[in-house]
C-alpha cells in the first residue's frame, strides 16, 4: 500500500457535519487548493496597477543609465505594457500544458509541482531593481504567468472533481473569490503608505512566495481527486478512501458507483485527441461553448478595468488620491459580489447569472463611454464614471467572473476534461493578452470611445449565451453529455 493510501483513513463520521455536504476536511482541501493557486492568479493581475508610476520611473532611469537619453512616454508605456502582458503570454503557455501536467502528475500533484515556478519568478521580480534590469521584471512576470496559467486549469479542475454535485457551482466560485481577494490585497499593499514606495515596490511583486509556502504546507495532507484516482489511474480502493476522507462518511456508495460507471465507459473508448475534440459533434459543441464563455470573460473588458483602473479614473478627471481610493473601492465591491454569487450560483443557475452579468456590463460600458467622452464638459460625470465602473464590477462578479472557470469542468467527462481545460484556459489567457497589450494604445487613439469595442462584444456574447449555453446546475456529467449527444443527433 502506498504512502498516500496510508495517509487517508476511513472513519465513519460521528460529528454534526452533514455527510456529503461541506465537511471540515472538504473545506480544508478547498482552502489549500484555492488559496495557494488562485491567489497567484489574482495578485499578479492586480499588482501592476498601483505601482505603475514607480515602475515607469524605474524604466525611465534605467533606460537613461544605459543609453544616455531619456525615453519618450510612448516607449515607457510600451515597455510597461509588455511587463503587464507577458504575464498573459506565460499564462497561455501554462494553460496549454494543463492537460499534460494534470494527467501525468495528477491535479493535486500538478498544483504542488507548479509552486516551484513561483519561487523562480519571485527572485527575478524582487531583485530587478537592485540589478537595474527591467528585463528581469519582464521575465519574472512571464514565469509567474506560466504558474498562473497552470493554476487556472488545475485548481478549478481539482475543485470540481472533489465537490458533491449540489455544491459544485458554489465550490467552483471559490477560485474566483480568492482571485478577487488577492486583487484587493495587492491594491492595499500597493498604497504609498505601505509597499507602494520607491524602495518597496520590488518586494510588492515578490510577496507571492507566501501563498506558495502555504500550499506546500497544507495540500500534501489532502487526497488526490477521486475522479482522477479512479478514472485516470484506475485505483478503485484509493479513490474510495479519498472520497471517504472528503465526504466525512463511509456512505459514499452512490457517488462511487457513478465514478465506476464513468470509468467503465472510459475503458471502452480511446483517449480523446485534439482532432476528435473537434470532429466529434458531441465534444465540439461543448468545446465551442467553453471557448466562447472564456472569451466573454476577457473581452468583456474586465482586465482593462482592473489593470488600468487608476488610469481610467484619472482620465475621468480624478486626482491621484481619488483615483487610488476609487480603485480600492472597486476591489472591495468585487470581493463582496463574488461572495454573493457563490450563494446565487446554486439557486439562480449558471446560464441565468451569466446572461444577467453580460447584459449589465453591456449597458454599463455605454454609460462609461459617455462619461469619459464628456467629462471635460460636465465635471459631475467624473463621479458617474466611478459609479459606472463599480456597477461594471458588480455585473462581472455576479456571473461572468466565476462561471467560466468551473463550467468547463462541468461540460466534459474526465477523459476529455484535461484537454478541454487546456484549450479553454489557453484561449482565456490569449484574450487576456490581447486586451492587456492593446488597451492603452487603443485608448490613446479612441479616447473614451474605446469601451464601445467591449459593448459590441458583450452584445455578441449575450446572444450566444442565450442561444447556445445549456443550464448545468444540479446535473451530473453524464446528464450534461446526454444533452450534447441529443443535439448532435438532431443536427445529423
Amino acid at each position: 500500500m502506498s504512502t498516500e493510501e496510508d495517509k487517508i483513513e476511513i472513519k465513519e463520521n460521528k460529528s454534526t457535519e452533514t455527510p456529503g455536504g461541506l465537511t471540515r476536511r472538504l473545506a480544508f482541501a478547498i482552502g489549500a487548493a484555492a488559496f495557494g493557486s488562485a491567489f497567484q492568479h489574482g495578485y499578479n493581475t492586480g499588482v501592476v496597477n498601483a505601482p505603475q508610476v514607480l515602475v515607469s520611473e524605474f524604466i525611465n532611469e534605467t533606460y537613461h543609465e544605459r543609453f544616455g537619453i531619456f525615453p519618450d512616454d510612448s516607449r515607457i508605456k510600451l515597455i510597461y505594457s509588455i511587463i503587464v502582458s507577458l504575464f498573459c503570454v506565460g499564462g497561455m503557455i501554462g494553460a496549454l500544458m494543463t492537460a499534460m501536467i494534470a494527467d501525468r502528475f495528477g491535479r493535486k500533484g500538478g498544483l504542488l509541482l507548479n509552486n516551484v515556478l513561483v519561487f523562480v519568478g519571485a527572485i527575478f521580480l524582487g531583485f530587478s531593481k537592485v540589478c537595474r534590469s527591467y528585463e528581469m521584471l519582464i521575465f519574472g512576470r512571464f514565469i509567474c504567468g506560466l504558474n498562473s496559467g497552470l493554476n487556472a486549469g488545475l485548481a478549478p479542475m481539482y475543485l470540481a472533481e472533489i465537490s458533491p454535485n449540489h455544491l459544485r457551482g458554489a465550490i467552483g466560485t471559490v477560485y474566483q473569490l480568492v482571485i478577487t481577494i488577492s486583487i484587493l490585497f495587492s491594491n492595499i499593499l500597493g498604497l504609498p503608505s505601505l509597499m507602494g514606495t520607491e524602495a518597496g515596490w520590488p518586494w510588492l511583486f515578490a510577496i507571492i512566495v507566501i501563498p506558495a509556502i502555504f500550499q506546500f504546507m497544507t495540500l500534501p495532507f489532502c487526497p488526490e481527486s477521486p475522479k482522477y484516482t479512479l478514472i485516470i489511474e484506475g485505483k478503485d480502493i484509493l479513490a474510495q478512501k479519498s472520497l471517504t476522507w472528503l465526504r466525512g462518511t463511509i456512505d459514499i456508495h452512490d457517488e462511487l458507483d457513478g465514478l465506476r460507471g464513468e470509468y467503465e465507459k472510459m475503458r471502452l473508448v480511446t483517449k480523446v485527441t485534439l482532432s476528435e475534440m473537434w470532429y466529434n459533434p458531441s465534444l465540439r459543441q461543448p468545446l465551442i461553448i467553453a471557448l466562447m464563455v472564456m472569451l466573454s470573460q476577457q473581452f468583456s473588458g474586465i482586465n482593462a478595468a482592473i489593470s488600468f483602473s487608476t488610469d481610467i479614473f484619472k482620465s475621468a478627471g480624478l486626482d491621484d488620491n481619488a483615483a487610488l481610493n476609487a480603485t480600492m473601492g472597486m476591489s472591495i465591491i468585487n470581493v463582496i459580489m463574488t461572495v454573493v454569487s457563490l450563494v446565487l450560483v446554486e439557486r439562480a443557475g449558471r446560464r441565468t447569472l451569466h446572461l444577467f452579468g453580460l447584459g449589465g456590463m453591456c449597458i454599463t460600458t455605454l454609460i462609461l463611454t459617455f462619461c469619459l467622452a464628456l467629462h471635460n464638459s460636465w465635471h459631475f460625470l467624473s463621479w458617474i464614471s466611478i459609479i459606472a465602473v463599480f456597477v461594471f464590477i458588480i455585473m462581472f462578479a455576479s456571473g461572468p467572473g466565476s462561471i467560466p472557470w468551473f463550467l468547463v469542468a462541468e461540460l466534459f467527462g474526465a477523459g476529455a476534461r484535461g484537454l478541454a481545460t487546456s484549450i479553454s484556459v489557453a484561449t482565456n489567457w490569449a484574450a487576456n493578452f490581447v486586451v492587456s497589450l492593446a488597451f492603452l494604445p487603443l485608448k490613446e487613439i479612441m479616447g473614451g470611445y474605446v469601451f464601445l469595442i467591449f459593448t459590441v462584444l458583450l452584445m455578441i456574447f449575450w446572444l450566444f449565451t442565450y442561444k447556445c449555453v445549456p443550464e448545468t446546475k444540479g446535473k451530473s456529467v453524464e446528464e450534461i453529455a446526454a444533452i450534447f449527444r441529443q443535439k448532435a443527433y438532431d443536427i445529423s
